[in-house]
């Protein structure tokens, strides 16, 4: 049975200015690397065998600095980069409803394409460790995604905020995926 710890990349300063990053490769500010920390104090007494993450600097950095301590293979996998949203990337919430308020945005990456993107990240994963225990540094996009394709999908509300630095479970049993917790945060909140 693959297990697979999703942690969503630390804070960004376009995070707190709600503007949509999706490809566009943003970095970590101050609380985003501290919250880095946290998890990776969070996973030293879990037992995992590699971690994977997205390809974009906001994820490849958290990854980096939660491998400080876990030493683990650390495996960029492309699969696993945040969905690009075209035109509207940049843009607050404010400015995206005013210029497409039925979330049209111009040359953004379609929800079959992410879909088929991340079933076949999550099959390199089972590939490689068919039995193990894996970190999985990613994205928003990405995770609520991931979210609507396991068997179990119906626990996890679609209009839920995953924090960033927040841990959710999956895992690969009998063929299929199962979902078994969503944005932990108590790691957060007692730093």
């Amino acid at each position: 049975m693959t297990k697979i710890y999703i942690v969503r990349h630390g804070e960004t300063d376009w995070n707190c200015e709600g503007r949509l990053q999706g490809g566009t490769d943003t970095t970590l500010n101050v609380r985003g690397k501290r919250q880095a920390t946290i998890c990776r104090n969070y996973f030293e007494q879990i037992k995992c065998d590699a971690i994977f993450t997205s390809t974009l600097q906001r994820a490849m950095l958290t990854a980096t600095i939660m491998n400080e301590t876990l030493k683990l293979p650390l495996i960029p996998l492309k699969e696993f980069a945040e969905r690009t949203f075209g035109a509207a990337e940049g843009m607050t919430y404010e400015e995206r409803i005013k210029e497409y308020p039925h979330k049209e945005y111009p040359d953004q990456e379609t929800i079959d394409q992410l879909i088929e993107r991340i079933a076949s990240g999550l099959q390199k994963i089972h590939d490689q460790y068919p039995n193990g225990k894996v970190l999985l540094v990613t994205h928003g996009a990405v995770i609520h995604t991931l979210f609507s394709m396991v068997e179990n999908a119906e626990i996890f509300p679609q209009s839920a905020r995953l924090s960033n630095g927040g841990v959710s479970t999956i895992h690969k049993q009998d063929g299929k995926w199962w979902l078994d917790k969503y944005n932990e945060i108590q790691h957060l909140l007692e730093q």
